[in-house]
């Protein structure tokens, strides 16, 4: 069994988080890196390192120090267009605490390592004191992700069903955050 250390992201794990991030969207949501989408991929310090009240977690494979995985949280609320605008009104920036790039490396998973992510920025969350939900959005072909979702939080919208043309095709989920 394998060693893993949750952490806080230093300098060190900046491109080895990277990388565990780009092959997610080149791999898992086939899309590539999109700009408008992915610049906090690109510069996750200006995005979750530097800002107080943001974070990037990583999992780092003990016996070699390999980024396993990634979690991060910000404080932006999604976005109208192009989230539904009753999901922006619903999840203010500042008050929310958006889970994002929760990813884990293929030959990582089905370890607990996204679960164990989640449960340190949720914690995150609650001693910033400033956050009233949690918010986060998946895409339903992302392996394990709405096995996930489904049993730690609510689902809220899936735009395949709920959003005329389907929207981005995104499931928006809301976490309990008592």
């Amino acid at each position: 069994m394998r060693d893993y250390i949750i952490r806080e992201a230093t300098p060190q794990d900046v491109d080895g988080a990277r990388v565990v991030m780009l092959d997610a969207v080149y791999r898992d949501f086939g899309t590539g890196y999109v700009p408008r989408w992915h610049a906090d991929i690109i510069d996750p310090v200006a995005y979750y390192m530097t800002p107080p009240r943001h974070t990037l977690l990583v999992a780092v494979e003990g016996r070699d120090g390999t980024v396993a995985a990634t979690a991060a949280l910000d404080a932006r609320g999604p976005a109208h267009p192009p989230n539904p605008l009753w999901l922006a009104e619903r999840f203010p920036s500042g008050e929310t605490a958006q889970l994002r790039r929760v990813y884990v490396r293929p030959e990582h998973r089905r370890r607990g390592l996204a679960r164990r992510l989640v449960g340190e920025l949720l914690e995150f969350a609650r001693g910033d004191g400033g956050y009233r939900s949690v918010y986060l959005h998946t895409h339903p072909h992302s392996p394990g992700a709405m096995g996930l979702w489904q049993s730690l939080g609510k689902m809220l919208c899936d735009e395949r069903e709920d959003v005329p043309g389907g929207g981005t095709g995104a499931v928006h989920f809301e976490i309990p955050f008592a």
